[in-house]
């Protein structure tokens, strides 16, 4: 099997991007993420493709960012800003903006900023042992760096998911209207490439122009503008770790370990 962090293929008119990183339950390091765009981009530029899937391998989606390096010295907090503008924010809101439908394919465990890859997609198909959480609240941050929260689960269930970093099922999410569909996990990949198939025999300006009537209409509603502003809110907690918390003495050690405590357990059974 490939050791690339990110892998691609076509199969007809659909391209299946895949995190391959199952070993660390596809925690997310700024390489992982740089590849990942890339892969994105070359689907987005290859007029063959009409339609994006992501999928992941090994038993979990992604269990966030890759924390393996958290005991080492912060960045600056303009370095911080930089990075995650860029590589969290960024390259998701240009992944929500490609004109081409897509579908992400998600099992296991999706925490944190797993929520930011699986998010930006048009559909989101779930086996029905996947479970979405973001429990870094612990950390003294709100886990808002691409806050789709209130968009995806409405205010209340936003608010509880951010408060109490508890998990939503699959068939909660669905309820909700967070996913598209549950689908047995042995299921998942024939479910999803189907649907991408299907969709993929319309006409590509009619899907585009789809597409764009609904991501216009949450923009009008003021989607893009929330999105950035509560990053620069986020980014604040991080100013709230360097001042009052003595990062990472504090929550680098202490709170973070308690935190990372899910996200550590999908890496281990990764």
């Amino acid at each position: 099997m490939s050791t690339d962090p990110i892998l691609y293929r076509t199969s007809g008119a659909v391209a299946v991007i895949t995190l391959n990183r199952p070993e660390a339950a596809n925690a997310q390091s700024f390489a992982f993420l740089d590849a990942l765009d890339a892969a994105w981009t070359r689907a987005e530029n290859d007029d063959e493709v009409r339609v994006i899937v992501l999928n992941a391998n090994g038993k979990h989606f992604s269990a966030g960012h890759d924390l393996s390096g958290a005991d080492s010295a912060p960045p600056t907090l303009a370095e911080m800003y930089g990075n995650e503008a860029r590589r969290y924010l960024g390259y998701s809101l240009r992944w929500r903006n490609v004109p081409k439908p897509t579908i992400a394919a998600v099992q296991g465990a999706c925490i944190a900023a797993g929520l930011m890859l699986c998010w930006p997609c048009d559909l989101i198909i779930a086996a029905d042992n996947a479970y979405f959480s973001d429990p870094v609240i612990n950390m003294g941050i709100g886990g808002v760096e691409y806050h789709g929260h209130t968009w995806e689960l409405g205010a209340r269930r936003a608010k509880e998911l951010l408060f109490t970093g508890r998990r939503v099922t699959a068939e909660d999410a669905e309820r909700i209207g967070m996913v598209n569909r549950v689908v047995p996990l042995d299921r998942l990949q024939d479910e999803t490439l189907a649907l991408a198939e299907e969709i993929a025999q319309k006409h590509p300006f009619a899907l585009r122009q789809a597409k764009r009537a609904v991501n216009q209409t949450l923009d009008v509603q003021g989607f893009q503008t929330a999105l950035q502003a509560v990053f620069d809110v986020h980014e604040t907690g991080h100013g709230h770790w360097y001042s009052e918390l003595d990062f990472p003495a504090m929550i680098g050690l202490e709170g973070m370990k308690q935190a990372a405590s899910e996200k550590a357990a999908a890496q281990r059974d990764g």
